[in-house]
């Protein structure tokens, strides 16, 4: 097995000192924050040491088949909130209403796992009744961000010729706009009411919660002709878990414990574009 070692700014003691403890047969640069340890025979033991020794140094990383690459994929998809962007939209979007620690609440606990996600996203878009929604324009020009990493992700992964899907239990209004800006192939995501130009605190259509995730991921696939097992899966919560769970590649991106410890990949200090260096 190779151990990819990366970080925001890592440092080439901890680097040598973690290939020491994997013993590792060389260690290859891949960037200036990036390193490749070859030939490590990986068991429980060393796993879970050298989860500790990056936790410590602040390093994410991945123990990879040498033999996989990114063009063995075909798809990537991803959820949006708290994953391709910095944000969650609903909790900003109830900003407006002076109301996001209340809903903010509901969302953390939804993302843990705490609360069935069609009932969090119904008691959360209740309290949005009555709100203009122009409001939605300002979180969208004034509080949604990219991830770090995101759009050197994605122009790689198009270069490599997979295809991108965007499945997000937030909002047609945002995922509509990031497939637009980021040139991506597909999205699904929940519809607002609106009616008279007020949210109305409802949904309608389909309601995008995690079986849905799973079976838009499915439907693409199938789309493709190709197997779940050539997607990449990105999430961060609770809802993402059981469409990363058919995936050749799952990866945890700032995520809760519960979808860290289910993930092939727990990236929890670079950024989106830290799949790259794993799959080189």
């Amino acid at each position: 097995m190779n151990l990819i070692l990366q970080g925001l700014s890592a440092n080439r003691s901890d680097i040598d000192r973690i290939a020491a403890l994997a013993q590792a047969q060389r260690v290859v640069p891949l960037s200036p924050n990036a390193f490749r340890c070859e030939g490590v025979q990986a068991d429980d033991a060393l796993r879970a040491r050298i989860d500790a020794e990056c936790l410590a140094a602040q390093l994410d990383y991945a123990f990879a088949d040498g033999e996989r690459r990114l063009a063995d994929f075909r798809l990537v998809a991803m959820d949006m909130d708290s994953t391709l962007i910095t944000i969650e939209c609903i909790d900003e979007i109830a900003d407006m209403q002076g109301l996001k620690p209340q809903v903010a609440e509901i969302t953390e606990a939804a993302m843990r796992g705490e609360i069935e996600f069609r009932e969090s996203l119904a008691r959360r878009v209740a309290l949005l009744k009555g709100l203009d929604a122009a409001a939605l324009q300002r979180v969208y020009d004034e509080r949604l961000k990219l991830s770090t990493g995101a759009e050197r992700m994605l122009a790689t992964v198009k270069a490599a010729g997979l295809k991108t899907l965007l499945v997000s239990g937030g909002f047609t209004y945002f995922t509509d706009r990031m497939k637009t800006r980021l040139g991506l192939d597909y999205t699904h995501s929940n519809v607002l009411e609106i009616v008279d130009g007020k949210l109305t605190g409802r949904v309608s259509g389909v309601v995008v919660d995690a079986e849905e995730k799973k079976a838009t991921v499915e439907r693409v696939c199938a789309e493709l002709g190709i197997s779940p097992r050539q997607a990449i899966v990105m999430g961060d919560g609770a809802n993402d878990l059981k469409m990363m769970g058919i995936s050749g590649l799952s990866v945890a991106f700032r995520a809760k414990p519960v979808v860290r410890q289910q993930a092939h990949v727990a990236l929890n200090f670079v950024g989106l574009d830290g799949i790259l260096p794993i799959l080189s």
